[in-house]
């Protein structure tokens, strides 16, 4: 079992940039995938970022890429994504989710664990 917290979310405004942080705790291991997902209102549930174990893997949904970037510190179980440039469609609320893989080279079809998401509201 993994339990998932995200915090860093706020209000900014559009071309600023926040970091979200999810520490992981419970049983983690280098099987353990990490991603990013997020919710806006109306809209269903996408896909923002995902990393493997050692991070030769990463992937990003269109919108987002050479705008943010996931991270990870596997000492502190804690997974990062560094939003720049921040757009008022970027507003939603934000899931960090955990799965299993069996290898570094590909990321979960499923996530079975999920954070509480934390809000970010990016203003014009």
């Amino acid at each position: 079992q993994v339990q998932l917290v995200e915090t860093g979310g706020g209000l900014v405004q559009a071309g600023g940039s926040l970091r979200l942080s999810c520490a992981a705790s419970g049983r983690t291991s280098r099987s353990s995938a990490m991603g990013w997902f997020r919710q806006a209102p109306g809209k269903e549930r996408e896909f923002v970022a995902g990393i493997t174990w050692s991070g030769i893997t990463t992937r990003y949904t269109n919108s987002v890429k050479g705008r943010f970037t996931i991270s990870r510190d596997n000492a502190k179980n804690t997974v990062y994504l560094q939003m720049n440039s921040l757009k008022p469609e970027d507003t939603a609320v934000y899931y960090c989710a955990a799965g299993v893989v069996y290898s570094d080279y590909v990321l979960p079809v499923e996530y079975d664990y999920w954070g509480q998401g934390t809000q970010v509201t990016v203003s014009s």
